[in-house]
């Protein structure tokens, strides 16, 4: 299997189970995705821009501390892989209890970009938002 189908086929679907478990409170499965280098970055829908492994990590436990009862899906727009780089475009939306309140919708539009690093894609970087309101005209 080619890098690129690699990444289509099993990073994604990895992705996707490594969200459930973060939108449930358990943060791990996520964070093993990632590289553990000092050039890792997330911007993150609650305000968080972080570089390095220990920045990084530290904010996902808090993150995953924040959500339980997720009921979430990772809806993938755009996804594309080359032999060393990867990327994927998309929503994270669903319900969810925050911060022990009321199940609730929730929509953040993400970009992640990923790098082959020992032998499997590694997030190097997510890019999170709770979208606005499109105020583009219509057509």
């Amino acid at each position: 299997m080619s890098k690129a189908d690699e990444f289509m086929h099993n990073t994604l679907v990895q992705q996707k189970t490594a969200n459930d478990a973060m939108f449930n409170g358990d943060p791990q499965p996520y964070m093993a995705m990632w590289s553990h280098t000092d050039d890792v970055s997330l911007f993150g829908a609650w305000g968080p821009c972080k570089v390095g492994w220990p920045a990084v990590s530290k904010t996902f436990e808090w993150v995953g501390s924040r959500f339980s009862n997720g009921d979430m899906e990772f809806d993938v727009q755009v996804a594309q892989a080359g032999e060393l780089i990867a990327y994927s475009v998309g929503y994270e939306r669903g319900k969810v209890v925050l911060d022990g309140g009321q199940k609730r919708p929730m929509t953040i539009r993400v970009t992640h970009a990923y790098r082959w690093e020992d032998s499997r894609w590694r997030i190097v970087h997510r890019h999170g938002d709770f979208a606005p309101v499109d105020e583009s005209p219509p057509g």
